[in-house]
């Protein structure tokens, strides 16, 4: 598929303005809010909201609303994207250098507000993932979702407190659970060994570049992390990255609502997840999506979702 003639005149009209330009090598790198890329431009949020509207009127990025927040992000289509990759292969490397350095401005903000409120309330954590929704029914979810078993490997992203390892560790011949937050890895270590699990490795590791071998798990975990990244759709490829033929991956979020409160008092930087847009992620990370699992809270508040995808087993398996 490729764009029309009119098509192509209208996308490059819509990059042709510095400002238009230096957005998209920005977005090239994350998802960012209007917010974000004021500040990093050094504009008006009006301005800039100005540009951006051209440039997804023009099918070069896409907008979607996070709550009382707007973000942005490149166009999936793959035309569009090509036409994108083109343009910013042609600039200058230094041309982005300025807002390189704001951008990790305001990523080093996010993370210290990320650290600070992880490391205050790593010794409530569980009790902090109960808030909203009955943790036992979901954990029982989850259990059923994963399967019986028994599992080769099991890596679980962004472990926490390692309830997740906990409650699946058992089936497993070997886990890996890995998290930026040593004061989690210490928790997670003493649940560990509490639940008489004797081959798990807890590391310091990032969800977007794990350093662990591709295809390697047989079930990797995703718990109530993905809202707090600024580019989930990156940490949902580097999970199916890991799933082995056969494999599975269980993803666990909230589904989408209006909490706007959670973005300040707990660093939630999404507000949920819609099936379409996880079912996207994943099919295009190369894994077959299953039927998403609902679980409504008892009383007011969030919904947890768990969407569940398997990478197809290879054709040498089929047949053994």
């Amino acid at each position: 598929m490729s764009l029309t003639a009119d098509q192509t005149v209208e996308a490059l009209r819509a990059v042709g303005e510095p400002t238009r330009l230096r957005v998209l090598s920005l977005l090239a790198g994350e998802e960012l809010s209007v917010m974000e890329l004021s500040r990093i431009l050094d504009q008006s949020q009006p301005r800039v909201s100005r540009h951006l509207k051209l440039m997804t009127d023009a099918g070069l990025i896409e907008r979607f609303p996070d709550g009382a927040r707007v973000f942005y992000r490149l166009s999936s289509d793959l035309p569009a994207r090509r036409l994108i990759d083109t343009v910013l292969d042609l600039l200058d490397a230094s041309a982005g250098e300025a807002d390189d350095r704001r951008l990790e401005d305001v990523r080093r903000d996010r993370e210290v507000a990320a650290s600070a409120y992880f490391e205050r309330v790593a010794p409530q954590w569980d009790r902090i993932r109960s808030l909203y929704v009955c943790e036992s029914a979901v954990e029982a979810a989850i259990a059923r979702a994963a399967g019986d078993g028994p599992f080769e490997r099991v890596v679980d992203l962004g472990t926490g407190s390692g309830r997740m390892l906990t409650l699946l560790g058992k089936k497993a011949k070997m886990s890996v659970g890995l998290d930026l937050s040593q004061n989690m890895l210490n928790i997670a270590r003493a649940n560990v060994t509490k639940a008489g699990l004797e081959k798990v490795e807890l590391r310091h590791g990032d969800i977007f570049a794990t350093r662990l071998p591709e295809q390697s798990a047989d079930l990797v975990l995703v718990h109530q992390v993905l809202h707090y990244l600024a580019d989930p759709a990156a940490a949902v490829a580097e999970a199916a990255r890991l799933v082995m033929p056969g494999g599975r991956l269980l993803i666990i979020d909230f589904a989408p609502h209006q909490l706007e409160h959670l973005r300040e008092e707990h660093q939630h930087r999404r507000l949920g997840f819609a099936d379409d847009e996880m079912r996207r992620w994943l099919a295009g990370a190369g894994l077959t999506p299953s039927a998403p699992i609902a679980l409504p809270p008892d009383t007011d508040g969030l919904t947890v979702s768990i969407w569940t995808a398997e990478r197809p087993a290879s054709a040498e398996a089929r047949v053994a």
